[in-house]
């Protein structure tokens, strides 16, 4: 083995070619990793300089892998995950997190742990943690059980449960309301918790069909300030789960109870049942059952 030909390759562009390669596409492959299109651009192209072949057609759209690419894929997959196991063993542990259960939960957790358990999070959206920790891109993840995951190998335990509430725009009719019933909420333009397409069944979404209502969603976002921020400028009125909202800024808008929502958001402690439980893992895990879980006013 000459050890020397591994100084020619950098981390970076096998980080960005699994990325692309799994995500299918490079402007999908950025969101992911956090990086600009044009640096993940510039990682493949180096890799593909330094091996001497085309990784990817790029007449395709998205980006597809040429025969070189598959046949490399899964030996830079193999690299990652080597190096993602050798963290673990050094007491690094990855904690993956949707925006507002990394808000309220991470720091608790953090707080919990020893000095030689080194805590890295990783925040992203619900339904990019399944792909994540199948991937060993995460150790763990905290995320809602809708939507459902499609892996087997998933396990999870429950941590809590919360409500979904209604966001009113302060000086809104239904803003000082006790209570508000879906069939009143599916009249108004709504703005969501959820994909802008497809059809992931999140709670709110679920709450309306199990009522036989289907409103239409002016907006949906995965992200609590942007659904703030819409209800605060007068865009529609918020459908989401508690903890979304109870974590953020609610200047200028007003939470309200669903009496008959029906429905409440189960967030779950996520786990891979196939890969070895570190010490770390695991005092991370008793870290994460040992925070009480939220209240509501």
């Amino acid at each position: 083995m000459d050890l020397t030909a591994a100084y020619g390759y950098r981390l970076e562009w096998i980080v960005s070619f699994v990325a692309v390669a799994r995500h299918g596409g490079f402007s999908a492959a950025a969101k992911a990793t956090f990086r600009s299109q044009s640096r993940i651009s510039e990682h493949v192209a180096e890799l593909e300089k330094a091996l001497g072949v085309q990784l990817f057609d790029r007449t395709a759209h998205p980006a597809a892998l040429t025969p070189e690419g598959r046949a490399l894929l899964p030996h830079a997959e193999e690299i990652l995950n080597r190096l993602g196991d050798l963290s673990a063993a050094r007491g690094h542990v990855r904690f993956g997190a949707y925006p507002s259960a990394a808000a309220w939960l991470f720091p608790q957790v953090a707080q919990r742990l020893p000095a030689e358990v080194r805590l890295h999070l990783v925040e992203g959206p619900s339904i990019d943690l399944e792909g994540a920790l199948g991937r060993g891109e995460v150790d763990l993840a905290i995320r809602p059980v809708h939507p459902l995951v499609a892996s087997e190998s998933l396990e999870h335990e429950i941590l809590w449960t919360e409500p979904l509430v209604a966001v009113f725009q302060d000086g809104h009719s239904l803003a000082s309301a006790s209570s508000v019933r879906l069939g009143e909420l599916a009249e108004l333009p709504l703005i969501s918790i959820g994909e802008t397409s497809g059809a992931r069944q999140f709670e709110s979404h679920l709450a309306f069909a199990s009522a036989g209502l289907s409103p239409e969603s002016v907006f949906r976002t995965n992200q609590p300030q942007t659904l703030l921020s819409l209800v605060r400028h007068g865009l529609g009125t918020g459908v989401t789960n508690a903890l979304a909202v109870t974590t953020a800024n609610l200047t200028g808008v007003r939470l309200v109870p669903i009496s008959d929502s029906g429905v409440e958001r189960q967030v779950a402690l996520f786990v891979h049942r196939d890969r070895p439980r570190t010490p770390a893992l695991d005092q991370v895990v008793a870290s994460v059952r040992a925070v009480p879980p939220p209240t509501w006013p």
